[in-house]
């Protein structure tokens, strides 16, 4: 299925389209993703696929991912033990989507993610008898900051779309994004890969768009 607000998007055979209200902010698409992805899942898992990632190495898949209520890749930047993961390609069980929607579940307006595996890791185990997979299965399943898409399962984040497929094809993607779409974030990691790649023209033109993009996004947002 995809979640869209796009009435023109052309899918393949075999792919749904579920139209959705647009979500205008980080924390709409956190809200839907906690409140009504619920309503559409009536299997025992979920894999969720945002617009800069997916399954890259299908012959790496483990049925032992199935054994977790939750896996995403790895957050390198948190050395607490709650460093699972990554939402933007990640695998949730129905039990957890189901416990995520109940009144004790806390959110207070951050990135679905982190509610899920950082603020709320603790009661969704003790509560709920959740599991999380831990640091080395989250990596084979999933690259994001660490870890390689050569060696997962799958990946996210736009920076790691030139390793899996070329400075050409991600310009292509890139190109296609809405103005609200401005990767200033990860603006140096992926103008790093371009240029180490010698795609000179690329990281030019990807520089050039984003200082645009990212002037629009402010001056609408009042910034």
């Amino acid at each position: 299925m995809l979640f869209t607000d796009d009435v023109d998007v052309l899918l393949p055979p075999g792919i749904r389209r579920v139209p959705i209200a647009p979500l205008r902010s980080s924390q709409a698409y956190s809200l839907f993703m906690l409140r009504e992805l619920g309503d559409w899942v009536d299997t025992s898992h979920c894999l969720v696929v945002q617009w800069d990632g997916f399954i890259i190495n299908p012959g790496l898949w483990d049925v032992r991912f199935l054994d977790y209520d939750y896996i995403g890749a790895s957050w390198p930047q948190f050395a607490d033990g709650h460093d699972v993961g990554n939402g933007g390609f990640s695998l949730r069980s129905r039990r957890l989507i189901d416990a995520c929607r109940t009144a004790r579940f806390r959110y207070d307006g951050e990135a679905e993610d982190l509610a899920i595996c950082r603020t709320n890791r603790a009661m969704l185990e003790a509560e709920h008898g959740l599991r999380f997979a831990d640091k080395d299965m989250a990596d084979r399943f999933s690259a994001e900051r660490r870890g390689s898409v050569r060696t997962a399962f799958g990946f996210h984040g736009a920076f790691n779309l030139i390793d899996a497929v070329g400075a050409c094809a991600f310009w292509d993607i890139y190109d296609k994004l809405n103005h609200r779409t401005a990767l200033r974030v990860d603006f140096w990691s992926i103008l790093g890969k371009l240029l180490r790649r010698r795609a000179i023209g690329t990281a030019i033109r990807f520089a050039r768009k984003e200082y645009r993009t990212g002037d629009s996004v402010a001056n609408a947002s009042g910034a």
